[in-house]
């Protein structure tokens, strides 16, 4: 029989065929439907990559108006946010939002379907409800009651105003805008393969979402931005936070928010673009440099000491700070900002469907007799 080619990881494996995102390493492009998607989180805001993911085009401005209109105005049951007030406060709050997303599923008439069709006209509902959810975790958490997102109000508005409980300048939500950008679509990491890889069944988008919020738990994916956060936090210095990169690395422990599977002699560019933006956000605050410095000073012992170049999670998490977004919704985010990426990908597979069914190499014995 002929031997198997194996790829430790599914590394460099070509998976799936998609019309949705690629990296262009070589030219340093984020490609989403044609566009370059660092000049899309320059020109534009998360509800035309929303229209561009799901619709595959940009908006105009009267679809996007809509577009806004659908995503503000989804409204999350109230049996939902029953269900969250009932699990222990203590439980990690990706597994909050899995619940949730799975219990979005018993108040969509629709929701056992595979049909593309469908689940493109359920698209911005639905990642309106998830960012309701998102935004509402920790106040559901405290025995609090949620609070609806606002007409009146931007889609990153609402989301940002709700997490932080206070009024937030333009600057802070065009920062904010500019992160769900950022996370929105990034071709096939391990949650989007999750997701498809569910959805390859012709289960429904809320499963492949839940496999893809279990995903996205995971330190050595969505997680990694808390672990940055914490990282900074123990350091408190830029000369502690070099200090600190230098014993971890001598007892060989992984640096969070280093290191990309593709990116990986380089900087991840949308964490370049992340980098400018925090930035922006310091001189318009007249605060956070101290932060900024921390961060720099760890990019630099990183390159020097062993290669490697920040990816988007190291510079999301002082963004995030600067914004005043508790840790516990770093990674909650990552997923609701990446939704309608992972929405995008699920209808492409309804459409052109071929269920995963991978082989293994075998290395255990054979021949064995009782």
């Amino acid at each position: 029989m002929e031997e198997k080619s194996y790829s430790p990881g599914l590394e460099g494996v070509i998976a799936a065929e998609t019309r949705i995102s690629f990296l262009d390493v070589e030219r340093e492009e984020i490609v989403i439907r044609g566009y370059n998607l660092l000049e899309l989180i320059r020109r534009r805001s998360y509800v035309d990559v929303v229209g561009l993911l799901v619709e595959e085009q940009l908006p105009t401005e009267a679809r996007r108006a809509e577009l806004e209109g659908q995503l503000v105005g989804a409204a999350v049951p109230p049996a939902v946010y029953e269900i969250l007030a009932k699990l222990p406060a203590s439980m990690h709050s990706m597994d909050r939002l899995r619940t949730a997303v799975s219990a979005l599923a018993g108040f969509d008439p629709e929701a056992d379907t595979a049909d593309p069709q469908r689940e493109r006209a359920k698209a911005p509902r639905l990642i309106g409800q998830i960012a309701q959810i998102v935004a509402n975790l920790p106040r559901i958490a405290r025995g609090g009651k949620a609070i609806p997102f606002h007409g009146g109000r931007s889609f990153a508005e609402n989301f940002l105003r709700t997490i932080v409980e206070r009024e937030v300048s333009p600057t802070e939500v065009r920062a904010f805008d500019q992160i769900l950008m950022a996370y929105s679509e990034h071709e096939l990491p391990n949650s989007t393969f999750a997701a498809r890889v569910v959805a390859s069944t012709l289960s429904d988008v809320y499963g492949a979402l839940c496999a893809a919020i279990a995903s996205l738990k995971g330190p050595l994916h969505g997680g990694a931005n808390e672990a940055v956060m914490y990282m900074l936090q123990e350091a408190k210095t830029p000369e502690g936070l070099e200090r600190l990169i230098r014993e971890k690395l001598a007892r060989k422990e992984r640096i969070m928010g280093f290191g990309h599977r593709v990116y990986m002699h380089r900087m991840d560019p949308r964490a370049q673009l992340l980098k400018e933006v925090a930035r922006e956000l310091v001189s318009a605050k007249g605060k956070g440099a101290d932060l900024l410095a921390m961060c720099e000073r760890g990019e630099e012992v990183m390159r020097a000491e062993k290669g490697l170049y920040p990816n988007l999670d190291y510079y999301a998490a002082p963004l995030y700070a600067l914004l005043d977004i508790p840790i516990e919704l770093y990674t909650p985010i990552f997923f609701a900002a990446r939704s309608v990426g992972l929405i995008a990908h699920v209808i492409e597979q309804h459409r052109e469907n071929r269920l995963y069914r991978p082989r293994v190499r075998y290395l255990g014995p054979r021949g064995l007799t009782l």
